[in-house]
């Protein structure tokens, strides 16, 4: 199908996966290393749709733009699409698609993995046995056997997220606007209120969408409220934590380990390879000295399953639009 793509911020996977699905769907995709801004929207003249991720920045003045170069569809290779404004496509008849569920038990693992590694000190323990250091100073964790988890959202990751947790033999808490209560019932999660998921959690866990009501959902005054010494794990949005809060409460030890797989300001550094430059952002910097936080470079989605799954869904999409058929993964 003589369909043109814009593929913006793409990287060597990327290519990779794309081009092996795309062998079912015939699309012309053209790569671009660069993300999609008012810098880069010239890229999308002669595009019928542009695939963008997590950090493009799709607002009103880009998309007016590619309106004019006759793009119809942006296709979202990711769940969130706080980055795109939406009502401005709409205004401009461009259509929104993105893949909502490419593996929830990626997250869900990776989220395990930072409760763990942060709990037993995997990351310090290794550094100093390779330097020769077997002492146990300073490694020492907790059971997570008995220990109470909070999930703020319960969306398909984090009900993949509880299942893991219950079988450690957690409590676990959850607050969701809308939950699903007979999944709550079979898997003994209790559903309550925002600060009673702060006042009674071990480990904190986001998992909800980032908006106007869930923007800094994490900050000094919902810190406050929190155990003494709680774990807060974040693989969600950067912006769902207020960064020098988050500071703060680590400094004060009212946190007491945070995992962070995405970043406030994120965008100007993760995924690419800024090994030989200072890090000029003074909230990163000081987060990546701390001994008791982990921030990766927004990976929690990387696996073989979830990256072949999000390129499946993105072309679908694409050829759903291109078809005429209902849009399933439309943003609404």
């Amino acid at each position: 199908m003589n369909i043109r793509i814009a593929f913006f911020d793409s990287k060597s996977y990327d290519r990779d996966t794309f081009a092996k699905v795309n062998q079912d769907f015939g699309f012309d995709i053209h790569y671009y290393k660069e993300r999609l801004s008012m810098n880069t929207v010239s890229l999308t003249q002669g595009a019928d749709a542009v695939c963008i991720f997590v950090n493009a920045e799709c607002d009103a003045n880009v998309i007016e733009r590619m309106a004019s170069y006759g793009v119809k569809l942006i296709a979202l290779r990711c769940a969130g699409f706080n980055n795109v404004d939406v009502h401005a496509a709409h205004r401009h008849g461009i259509r929104v698609v993105r893949v909502p569920a490419y593996s929830p038990h990626a997250v869900a693992e990776y989220a395990v993995t930072l409760m763990l590694t942060l709990n037993r000190k995997v990351y310090r323990s290794v550094y100093r046995t390779r330097e020769g250091n077997f002492k146990l100073n300073g490694l020492l964790g907790f059971d997570m056997h008995g220990k109470t988890a909070g999930l703020i959202g319960m969306g398909r990751i984090a009900k993949e997220l509880i299942k893991i947790l219950r079988g450690f033999g957690m409590n676990v808490l959850a607050y969701d606007l809308y939950p699903d209560k007979q999944f709550a019932e079979d898997y003994q999660v209790k559903l309550v209120s925002l600060d009673e998921l702060y006042e009674q959690s071990d480990i904190i866990s986001l998992h909800c969408p980032l908006n106007d009501d869930t923007k800094f959902i994490i900050n000094s005054d919902s810190i406050t409220k929190m155990k003494f010494g709680v774990m807060i794990i974040n693989t969600g949005r950067g912006k769902l934590i207020k960064t020098e809060d988050l500071i703060e409460g680590l400094r004060s030890h009212q946190v007491g380990a945070a995992g962070l797989d995405v970043y406030e300001e994120e965008a100007n550094y993760f995924y690419e390879d800024r090994s030989d430059k200072m890090i000029d952002d003074d909230k990163l910097a000081l987060l990546l000295m701390m001994p008791n936080v982990i921030v990766t470079s927004h990976q929690a989605f990387f696996t073989r399953e979830a990256t072949h799954n999000i390129a499946a869904t993105t072309l679908q999409n694409v050829l759903d639009f291109a078809e005429g058929k209902e849009l399933a993964n439309e943003v609404k």
